[in-house]
C-alpha cells in the first residue's frame, strides 16, 4: 500500500479541538467534518487540500480529547496519510480505527515541508520526499493494520469476516 501527495504541514501539540474544533460536532457527517478540519489553525486548509494529500506534523500530534472525529476529519477532507514525529496514543488507535495511515518518523517530521512532494509504502515503511529526493525509515505497519486500512476501517474490516 502507498499514499502520495503534496504537504500540508503543521507543528507540535495538534490537538483534536484544533483538528475540528468542538462548535462543529453536531454533526458526525464525515463531508461536514472535513468542512472545518484544521478550520482555526489554517483557514484556508480546506481549499488547498486535494485527495492524495499528506498531512505532517511534530510531535504529539492528536492530543487532546479521545474523538474519532478528528482523524474522521482528516480522512474526509482527502488526507491518505498523517507523519508525525509522534502522535496521542488514542489518536493513533482511532485513526486506525477508521482507516487513516499515520506513521511516525521523527527525521522526516522535521525536515518535510509544505508543499513538497512525499509518497509514503506503509509495507516498508519508507518515506520518500520526491521534491528533495530524500528518504526516510519510518515505523512500518504491521499487516493486520494494513488489512484494517485497507477495509477503510475496523468496523469493515469485522464485518467482511
Amino acid at each position: 500500500m502507498k499514499a502520495s501527495g503534496l504537504v500540508h504541514r503543521y507543528g507540535d501539540n495538534v490537538d483534536t479541538d484544533v483538528i475540528i474544533p468542538a462548535r462543529y460536532l453536531n454533526s458526525s457527517d464525515p463531508k461536514e467534518l472535513a468542512e472545518k478540519c484544521m478550520i482555526d489553525i489554517d483557514a484556508d486548509f480546506v481549499d488547498r487540500v486535494q485527495k492524495g494529500d499528506i498531512m505532517v506534523a511534530g510531535k504529539n500530534f492528536g492530543c487532546g480529547s479521545s474523538r474519532e472525529h478528528a482523524p474522521i476529519a482528516i480522512k474526509a477532507s482527502g488526507i491518505s496519510c498523517v507523519i508525525a514525529e509522534t502522535f496521542a496514543r488514542i489518536f493513533y488507535r482511532n485513526s486506525i480505527n477508521i482507516g487513516l495511515p499515520i506513521i511516525e518518523c521523527k527525521e522526516a517530521s522535521q525536515e518535510i515541508e509544505a508543499g513538497d512532494k512525499v509518497e509514503v509504502d506503509f509495507d516498508s515503511g519508507i518515506i520518500y520526499n520526491i521534491t528533495k529526493k530524500k528518504e526516510y525509515k519510518g515505523q512500518a505497519f504491521p499487516e493486520f493494520m494494513q488489512r484494517i486500512i485497507k477495509a477503510e476501517g475496523l468496523i469493515n474490516y469485522i464485518n467482511s469476516k
